[in-house]
């Protein structure tokens, strides 16, 4: 079956949505849209009956939130990633080795296996080739770390790369970024199959937008996705099976009302089921320069407005868990004077503002990846120097004088809160008596910053409510709060999940998440598993819960 024209799947309706709550806290109203807009609000119950246009939704009073966005996604190793070993809480090389022999008793012959999720921050042992080899002795390994900025291979892996001589097979930041890519690519068939799937299970969790910043050419495979290939529905069979088989289903929604079952319109057919803002990368500059592509303007090759171009990606330094965090301290156990010692630093100043003031010239603005306190300074200083607007990815360490210049800069700070609380024990050992200024979220609202939540997919899940949870509890365990000074509160987090959006106006996008709890009153436990009714996009449906 072909898949709707996008032009017609959205904006194209009239609905109304009665007795919702409008917004965390917000009163009961009877909501319209027409043209993929919010039309008209009124008080529950007050608006008349329609007699064109879409079908009345009565929600009983569940609340109606602005849709969330993931401000920073990978989404094809996310979508590769659910599908991958997990690596997650293994406690040691060997640990590690022996699940991926476990795994690879059951494969068939000669055939990859590619496993994600570990972090060999606190293990008592080192990722080593042989380890892997003594367990895999017959196919080719890859497995990655949760930050991606790591590879560890077998021998007959590093022999796929012809880097048999390699001492250990342990790569590190741009080798593993090629490592990656190059052993673990699949068709662009299946990958975009993939890729819709993933999109589906992230508008069933309240998703209507996302920064991908996959390391590829974003722009021309977001405009082939969107174009092409074959429909999917925000409850589609296909992608619920890929949940549970990835072990990534969500619990039931918690029971609010002995109501009888709401009527609703069935979602709507559509390629993507998600608006997407497409990084680019240096690479791709030149010929995104060439197209005329600006940052935050939309394709005109993409109908809807649904596709448009992201920020230039740029690295300063590599990452905590690696060790390569660009940082203005020594990091412990690294030979006084030896490489690493403080981190690695991906660019030079001159190179980094180089590059940011000849793309701000042509209207791409720079996401500059920054982890360290040293890092962080370079982009900052960076930014001041051009005077261009833009973000900084992940900011993680900040010193006191530099929290205040993301406002005073116009820079946008992309923060991912389930870093902070995965992360905190290898905080704790490598930036011992600073991690009162890691990931600090409360200081940079303070400020004045605009902060976006994200989850850096795959290193964690996609899913805006996990994100929103750790923000606001930063812890996800049975421990105390990790710094709790730098905690968010529920709206806070809230608008940092929607581009700021803190209610449903009229005139806004119908960009819309239905939620069965009003989050200002959910606790911890329903808020980090938020049963989410409905998801809408421009108007339609793109999910909603059976």
């Amino acid at each position: 079956m072909r898949r709707q024209k996008t032009a017609t799947a959205y904006g194209a309706g009239r609905r109304t949505l009665r007795n919702v709550r409008i917004g965390a806290g917000g009163p009961v109203c009877d909501v319209r849209i027409a043209s993929g807009r919010v039309s008209e609000i009124h008080p529950g119950g007050s608006a008349a009956p329609r007699s064109t246009g879409g079908p009345d939704v009565d929600l009983d009073g569940r609340t109606l939130l602005p849709g969330l966005w993931d401000a920073h996604v990978h989404i094809v190793q996310w979508a590769v990633a659910r599908r991958r070993l997990d690596l997650a809480g293994t406690g040691s090389a060997r640990a590690a080795a022996r699940i991926a022999g476990e795994r690879a008793a059951s494969m068939g012959p000669g055939e990859l296996l590619v496993g994600y999720g570990f972090r060999d921050g606190l293990w008592p042992d080192a990722p080593h080739k042989h380890l892997l080899d003594a367990m895999v002795p017959d196919r080719p390994v890859l497995l990655v770390s949760a930050d991606l900025h790591s590879a560890w291979l077998n021998s007959a892996g590093l022999a796929l790369l012809s880097r048999g001589d390699h001492p250990n097979g342990l790569l590190r930041e741009e080798e593993c970024l090629r490592a990656t890519a190059q052993l673990s690519s699949v068709t662009t068939e299946m990958s975009d199959a993939w890729v819709r799937e993933a999109c589906a299970a992230a508008a069933r969790r309240g998703i209507t937008g996302i920064l991908d910043f996959e390391y590829a050419d974003n722009v021309t495979d977001w405009t082939r996705r969107m174009t092409t290939g074959q429909a999917v529905t925000g409850a589609t069979a296909t992608a619920a099976a890929a949940d549970d088989a990835a072990g990534l289903s969500m619990p039931p929604p918690t029971p609010i009302s002995t109501t009888a079952p709401i009527p609703v319109p069935a979602p709507v057919s559509v390629p993507i089921p998600v608006r997407v803002a497409a990084a680019v990368h240096p690479e791709h500059l030149d010929a995104a320069i060439a197209r005329g592509l600006r940052t935050g303007v939309a394709l005109r090759e993409v109908p809807g407005g649904l596709l448009e171009t992201g920020p230039l990606k740029l690295f300063t330094d590599g990452s905590l868990n690696t060790r390569t965090a660009l940082c203005h301290d020594p990091y412990p156990g690294i030979p006084s004077g030896g490489p690493g010692e403080y981190g690695l630093a991906q660019v030079t100043p001159e190179e980094l503002a180089a590059v940011m003031r000849r793309a701000a010239a042509h209207g791409m603005e720079p996401a500059v990846h920054a982890i360290g306190d040293r890092a962080n300074e370079m982009a900052l200083d960076a930014f001041e120097a051009v005077r261009c607007r833009g973000r900084i990815e992940h900011g993680q360490l900040l010193r006191p004088a530099d929290v205040p210049r993301f406002a005073a800069l116009d820079v946008t700070v992309g923060v991912q809160p389930t870093h902070a609380v995965d992360d905190r024990d290898v905080a704790d050992r490598y930036w011992h008596g600073r991690t009162h200024r890691a990931f600090p979220f409360a200081d940079l609202l303070a400020a004045g910053a605009a902060l976006e939540l994200g989850s850096d997919a795959p290193v964690a899940p996609l899913d805006p409510w996990r994100s929103i949870a750790n923000a606001v509890a930063r812890t996800d365990d049975a421990r105390p709060a990790w710094h709790p000074e730098q905690r968010l509160s529920v709206a806070q987090a809230l608008a940092a999940s929607a581009r700021g959006r803190r209610s449903v106006r009229v005139g806004d996008r119908a960009d819309l998440v239905v939620v069965d709890v009003d989050p200002l009153t959910a606790d911890l436990a329903v808020l980090r598993d938020m049963p989410v009714y409905g998801a809408m996009l421009a108007g339609a449906w793109t999910h909603l819960a059976a």
